[in-house]
């Protein structure tokens, strides 16, 4: 009868390691690619705020300067003339809306025909304090003219 050799025992070669000083390099790329996409959704929040209070800006400025224009010389309509607005209660009544929304601001006159609003707001910032940035300022600008019209056409 044949005998078959004792199985020998293999070892295993021990296992070489790469290089140590690439130990960690995974957690040193992880730790940065999650910084910069920390920074990066920052960014979009904080950006995405400050347009958003810009475009409000622009809304408040528009309607005070809508209430404002609405403040017409009364006889001077009546009687057919040119509309001219009522110089201080036009920028009264711009004030006042402006302080009903909260928003500072300033607001002229010009040709008793024309009345500008501008505004000035803040935003302020979520992340990008976290590195200094505490506040965004936002403007807007609006200007309401008075002018008489027949069928559709500047008169």
């Amino acid at each position: 009868m044949k005998t078959r050799p004792a199985l020998l025992s293999r070892r295993r070669p021990p296992c070489r390691r790469r290089d140590d000083g690439e130990r960690g390099s995974v957690s040193a790329w992880l730790a940065l690619a999650s910084f910069v996409m920390i920074v990066l959704v920052g960014l979009v929040v904080d950006l995405g705020g400050q347009l958003e209070t810009q475009q409000r800006a622009r809304d408040v400025a528009t309607q005070a300067a809508r209430a404002g224009g609405q403040r017409l010389q009364a006889a001077a309509v009546i009687q057919g003339r040119d509309p001219s607005l009522e110089v201080g209660v036009a920028k009264a009544a711009a004030r006042d809306y402006l302080a009903a929304a909260g928003i500072r601001g300033t607001v002229s006159v010009s040709g008793g025909t024309t009345i500008t609003v501008s505004v000035h707001d803040t935003y302020r910032t979520v992340f990008l304090s976290v590195i200094g940035i505490g506040s965004i300022d936002a403007t807007g600008t609006a200007s309401a003219r008075i002018a008489r019209t027949l069928g559709g056409s500047e008169q």
